[in-house]
């Protein structure tokens, strides 16, 4: 397992130190446990709000299906940051916005999507590159 280099641990810290401007302060932070995103999610945790629930989670490795974190996501009434792989967090996007699973899966590489749920659908509200 390769952790995280500089540029990446550096890359991480914008795209956090970006989330936190925008007012988001999970109340979770999920991660896949794979070492990477464990690195990630945790200066994720620490720059947005390190009183939140800090754990690895099952449904966000790279091959599980998307309907697992899809089906725990549901109902959940926390705000939660999820860590994980590509392509699994492209498919995920598209379970959760009940997108065609034929269609071209479209999630920033290195980025991160945030979705609202009104109970029943999600819907993007706002990507960071």
């Amino acid at each position: 397992m390769r952790p995280l280099s500089a540029v990446g641990r550096a890359a991480v810290a914008r795209l956090s130190a970006d989330v936190a401007r925008r007012g988001v302060r999970p109340d979770a932070i999920w991660h896949s446990g794979k070492l990477r995103a464990r690195q990630t999610a945790e200066l994720l945790w620490r720059g947005t709000n390190p009183l939140a629930e800090f754990s690895a989670a099952r449904g966000l490795q790279p091959d599980d299906p998307p309907s697992w974190m899809r089906d725990r996501l549901a109902g959940e009434t926390r705000t939660v940051a999820l860590v994980g792989h590509m392509p699994h967090l492209a498919r995920l996007l598209h379970a959760l916005c009940g997108r065609p699973s034929g269609e071209t899966p479209d999630f920033p590489l290195h980025g991160c999507v945030a979705l609202e749920s009104d109970g029943e659908t999600w819907k993007e509200v706002w990507r960071v590159s």
